[in-house]
């Protein structure tokens, strides 16, 4: 086993982006500023131009057809197209541009459209509201194919104090801490409504107490949030419970369109096989020495243990209102580029990870034409839309 020196924090990100140089550009993008959007709280900036990842006018990642980028802001409404939908995996996190992504390999190998329908950081009920918010852009769909579930379990980590009435989510921390402060707000005024909080000291005190225990800084940049004190067996049910129903309510939208609904478990790095390349464990090894909140609530499912009861609940959920089910988990054990290099973190692939992922999805679920041969990945395009500001 190769034995790694330490990293400061600061050693750790420049080594991320030398071994990962275009994570870089995802950084910038996912941290320049969030864009907050009703009922899904946030969404991609729009109009985003990089050599890297590039956006449509409402915050989608361009994918690429024939040479052609596509976005879901224009799509033709009289053309059919298929759907890619999840979280950054299925955005395309660790592709070196944006003809790297499955939805633009699912598009080579089929010689269809694909829209990628990915939102960083959503969970499942995320992923179904972004749907039903954009539904009437779309009216003919073939394929919607849900690529997802790690954001559900890892979020379902996230201490009972940020747990809502609709489970966990990226940013809870954030909107509890302001809406807390919101609620101090309303409490200084002199008159209205906020005087009554003093007689009854039920709202504003619950909202005290939830964030209590975690408020060791004003800032909530600051605040480090694990996953120590969750107990896994009822997170796994938890989150399987979370995916299961939010693609029985996709199964509902979708009833009468003749949309074929097939849902694909991401894969886990460790999940996936036991061991690393030297390659992926020179890059694990940096960012586990720079860890965020996001990375830190992988702590108690990185084991392969917590595979098999996760994908069981869920496949089980599927096959009781007939949804397709994969396992890119599985189906990548079988796969010819299983020990090669493939991911970039734990849950994001490199451009060879990302091909053969799209390569398995096609064939496991019948998307594949007999007479449609795959086309190579081609090198990075430039960005190839009108500059625009977001």
């Amino acid at each position: 086993m190769t034995t790694r020196a330490p990293l400061t924090h600061d050693e750790a990100v420049r080594e991320v982006y030398r071994l990962t140089p275009q994570i870089r550009e995802y950084d910038e993008f996912m941290y320049i500023g969030v864009r907050w959007l009703p009922y899904t709280m946030y969404f991609h900036h729009a109009n985003y131009r990089s050599a890297v990842i590039n956006t449509d006018a409402l915050g989608f990642r361009l994918s690429d057809h024939h040479g052609r980028a596509i976005g879901v802001a224009d799509w033709p409404k009289d053309q059919p197209v298929n759907l890619l939908v999840g979280g950054s995996t299925a955005l395309g996190t660790g592709a070196t541009h944006d003809g790297a992504t499955v939805a633009s390999r699912l598009a080579a190998r089929t010689g269809q459209p694909w829209l990628n329908f990915g939102g960083r950081g959503y969970n499942a009920v995320q992923e179904l509201l972004l749907y039903l918010m954009h539904q009437q852009r779309l009216p003919r769909i073939a394929n919607v194919v849900v690529f997802s579930g790690i954001n559900t379990l890892t979020l379902e980590g996230q201490p009972d104090e940020l747990a809502g009435d609709h489970g966990r989510y990226y940013y809870a921390y954030e909107f509890q801490h302001y809406m807390d402060k919101y609620n101090q707000d309303l409490k200084r005024r002199a008159r209205g409504y906020a005087s009554e909080l003093d007689a009854s000291p039920g709202l504003l005190a619950r909202c005290k107490a939830s964030l209590a225990r975690l408020k060791a800084e004003d800032n909530p940049a600051d605040i480090v949030i694990t996953d120590r004190d969750t107990e896994t067996p009822q997170r796994v049910q938890r989150a399987a419970g979370v995916v299961v129903n939010a693609l029985y309510q996709w199964q509902q939208l979708l009833a009468g369109t003749g949309a074929r609904l097939s849902f694909v478990l991401q894969p886990m790095a460790s999940w996936t096989r036991p061991t690393l390349t030297a390659a992926e464990g020179d890059i694990f090894h940096a960012i586990d020495s720079c860890p965020n909140n996001f990375w830190r609530l992988f702590g108690k499912i990185l084991g392969a243990e917590v595979h098999q009861p996760f994908a069981s609940a869920i496949r089980t959920g599927c096959e009781a209102r007939g949804i397709a089910f994969g396992d890119m988990n599985d189906w990548l054990r079988g796969s010819r580029l299983l020990n090669d290099d493939l991911f970039v973190d734990r849950v994001h692939f490199n451009d060879p990870g990302y091909d053969e992922a799209a390569r398995l999805i096609a064939a496991h679920l019948g998307l594949v034409p007999a007479t449609t041969p795959a086309s190579t990945p081609r090198p990075a395009p430039q960005p190839r839309l009108t500059e625009e500001t977001a």
